[in-house]
């Protein structure tokens, strides 16, 4: 199981990511408000999609001693007639066939993140409260 905590920061709209033992800041840029300490929740969003291709991408290759270098995803988000798409740009640098390419581009598109975001994921939110000093 992932766990992630976000608080928010004295940063208009920032926000203090938690993940294990690592800690990220979460922003947006001044055109929307924000003060840019960080990566928007989108870029995040793909950064871990980019990231979890490339991963699994390079444990497969290594897996079948497949000679790759060096692995680059380019990822971005488009919106195309209303509807959002995100458009991963993948290139492998090695000795390789071009049946092994396209074996590696699968073996991405199976990644974790990309599984998780192309299943439509039902998103459950459960709000918690915090027990406030009783009045007298």
């Amino acid at each position: 199981m992932a766990s992630v905590t976000v608080l928010s920061n004295a940063s208009c709209f920032g926000q203090d990511v938690a993940i294990r033992q690592f800690q990220l800041t979460a922003d947006e840029p001044p055109s929307m408000g924000g003060d840019d300490r960080g990566p928007t929740p989108t870029e995040l969003l793909l950064a871990g999609l980019g990231s979890c291709k490339a991963i699994t991408i390079q444990m497969y290759a290594e897996r079948k001693g497949w000679s790759v270098e060096r692995v680059s995803v380019q990822v971005e988000s488009q919106t195309v007639e209303r509807q959002t798409v995100i458009v991963a740009h993948l290139t492998l640098e090695g000795d390789l066939t071009e049946e092994q390419r396209q074996r590696l581009r699968e073996i991405g598109d199976r990644c974790p993140v990309h599984r998780l975001l192309s299943a439509g994921t039902e998103i459950q939110t459960v709000l918690t409260s915090i027990a406030s000093a009783p009045t007298e």
